[in-house]
This record gives C-alpha cells, structure tokens and sequence, in this order.
C-alpha cells in the first residue's frame, strides 16, 4: 500500500473515527498499516476493555474503513 493511501486511513481515522469514539470516553490509536491492507489500531480509554470493543472495531472502524479506502482488507486490535 502506497504513502497517500496510508495517510488517507490516518486522515480518516483522526477526522470521523476518533470524534464518534471519544463521545463514548474512548480512543482510538492508529499503530499500523501493512502493505497488504491491515489496519492495526489501539483502543483507548473506556474502549480498551469494553465487552463490545470487537462489534466496533468490525461495524464501526472497519466499515467505514473499507467505504472509504478499498485497499483496507481488515482492522486488527493491537494491546
């Protein structure tokens, strides 16, 4: 995966991931994104440990992901 598509996904995650998350007293950090396509992000906050961290990670960060930039293939947890 080429430079400007890896600060797209860095772009997006600071500008309409993170907001949605941090309302909910969470955090996201961005740690990597592999040439083939795995966005590797950290939750934070109340999402670090929350029972339904994968159902967002899935439905929330990976979908609008995957709209938005179609190289992403899938969103890791990373602790």
């Amino acid at each position: 995966m080429n430079q400007e598509t890896k600060n797209r996904i860095k772009k997006l995650i600071e500008e309409k991931v993170r907001p949605g998350i941090q309302m909910d007293g969470g955090d996201i950090e961005l740690v990597d994104v592999t040439d083939d396509g795995v966005v590797r992000v950290r939750l934070k906050g109340a999402c670090a440990h929350c029972p339904f961290s994968s159902m967002t990670l899935a439905v929330g960060v990976e979908q609008q992901l995957k709209e938005a930039v179609p190289e992403v293939v899938r969103v890791e947890p990373v602790l």
